[in-house]
């Protein structure tokens, strides 16, 4: 069985060897076999990988994830901006909505 320290090293070093995550910006601890991942990263596709990359680590027994998602300034959306580019789909759908 892995010590908590054995298993951050390998949790860290699979998180590296991803060129799609930025190890950098995660923190990794481990307590008991269970492993936090800590830190922001640009978006939502790179949360979900560095979940899978800690979750493949062998030993690992559960997984708290307190990242947070930080998107670039041109990647953010109002609510006002959303609901507007609902509102124009719906506009320009040809098949009417059934109830």
């Amino acid at each position: 069985m892995k010590t908590d320290t054995q298993l951050q090293q390998d949790v860290m070093a699979e998180l590296r060897w991803n060129p799609a995550i930025d190890a950098e910006q995660i923190g990794v601890e481990v307590k008991d076999g269970v492993v936090t991942l800590a830190g922001h990263v640009d978006n939502y596709l790179c949360k979900y990988n560095a979940e899978q990359a800690a979750l493949r680590v062998y030993g690992v027994k559960a997984l708290a994830v307190e990242m947070d998602v930080r998107l670039p300034a041109t990647s953010q959306r109002s609510d006002a901006d959303i609901a507007r580019t609902a509102r124009n789909a719906l506009d320009w759908m040809t098949t009417p909505l059934s109830d």
